[in-house]
């Protein structure tokens, strides 16, 4: 069986050197270090390549903020300062996606102010934009499609929202389509493009039975607010599904890079397999797989199965109490490693053309400037 080490060797400062590299995406499951990669990856972009860089975290726990020395961070890029720029003349811009605040934006700039009162006065409004499942995959690609418009980034580094498949970040622009073109939404949508007529009223007169059975089940306030919320996005409908599969075609492009993030757990790698198969599919481009977390003996000629062997006899013949703990403490690292490079081999027998770059655990969480280096360096080793 192939270990990782059979893989392609990834190099990453490669794909972040280069200028026809503007974006870089970085996917998998959650819990293993995609906001830490990341915010690695686009520190050592500003410091080592010079590149004007601002990396994108859907990451609630705000752990990016912390460990890049800001006080907080919200839906406007900030710069961040002390970092080693002087030699490469880069720039590390930092944000968080704030999904309500990226929705009120969109609803601004395409409607009218008044328009926009009443929109952002709509229940129904005010529960999509803050809870409707999908919101937030949807308003990462409206950030990101924002974020290229602009041109002042040379690269953009995209923490892709957590979820268990990691495959919702690209399914949000088809969802939303098929909302925007479902059944009920375009029955909804009729009263609105017939004349200005109430949406109850018309579906009365016009509907009959059906219409006493949905105001029953929503109630007659529920019903207008909802026929509120649908006529006064009708005109931003269109809007949407453009910008979606605007950035849907940004992220096939040449000038986006795709690295999978996982560690070598199986669920994490079995999430990561998956990813690349709907990667494949969907004619993205995947630059490769950062395998982080990854442990390693300090000693390689010395397996487990020897080391505990030499530990049983030293034991049996009183020797050094301390030297008997490192002997068992190194061949339960050993064990470990060696358990890590089968899990971790499945994915390079799926896909054996993937580069792979390994990252070894850390000896604590990363919490600042210092430890993102290390990550990178680590990460981009040639």
């Amino acid at each position: 069986m192939p270990s990782e080490d059979a893989a392609p060797q990834l190099d990453v400062d490669q794909i972040l050197a280069d200028p026809g590299v503007r974006i870089v995406v970085c996917c998998g499951a959650g819990g293993v270090g995609k906001t830490t990669t990341a915010a690695a990856l686009a520190l050592r972009a500003a410091e080592q390549h010079g590149r004007r860089t601002v990396v994108l975290t859907i990451d609630p726990a705000r752990r990016l903020a912390q460990s890049l020395g800001l006080t907080e961070l919200d839906n406007t890029p900030r710069q961040v300062k002390n970092i080693d720029v002087e030699v490469s003349g880069g720039e590390l811009h930092a944000m968080m996606l704030d999904m309500k605040r990226t929705f009120d934006d969109v609803v601004l700039q395409h409607t009218d102010p008044a328009k926009a009162a009443d929109i952002f006065a709509n229940p129904f409004y005010q529960a999509m934009s803050s809870t409707f499942a999908g919101t937030q995959e949807y308003m990462a690609m409206e950030k990101l499609g924002q974020l290229h418009a602009r041109g002042e980034w040379d690269l953009i580094v995209v923490d892709t929202p957590p979820s268990r498949s990691a495959l919702d970040f690209l399914d949000a622009p088809a969802r939303l389509s098929r909302f925007l073109d479902g059944r009920m939404l375009r029955l909804l949508l009729a009263p609105a493009r017939s004349g200005g007529r109430s949406m109850f009223s018309l579906v009365t007169a016009s509907f009959g039975m059906f219409s006493k059975v949905v105001q029953k089940v929503l109630g007659a306030q529920l019903l207008t607010d909802l026929s509120g919320f649908v006529a006064a996005l009708d005109s931003m409908f269109g809007g949407f599904r453009q910008r979606a599969e605007q950035t849907y075609r940004i992220l096939q492009a040449r000038e986006t890079a795709f690295l999978l993030v996982a560690t070598p757990e199986p669920d994490a790698v079995r999430e990561a397999a998956y990813f690349a198969g709907r990667l494949g599919e969907e004619r993205m481009p995947l630059a490769g797989l950062v395998l982080n977390r990854v442990h390693r003996p300090a000693v390689d000629s010395l397996d487990a199965a020897t080391s505990l062997a030499a530990a049983d006899r030293l034991a049996e013949a009183g020797g050094h109490s301390g030297t008997v703990d490192a002997l068992r403490a190194h061949a339960a690292l050993a064990q470990r490693a060696h358990r890590e490079k089968q899990v971790a081999a499945r994915f390079g027998e799926a896909f054996p053309q993937v580069p792979a770059v390994s990252v070894p655990a850390q000896p604590a969480d990363v919490h600042d400037i210092d430890g993102l280096r290390t990550i990178g360096a680590a990460i981009s080793r040639p």
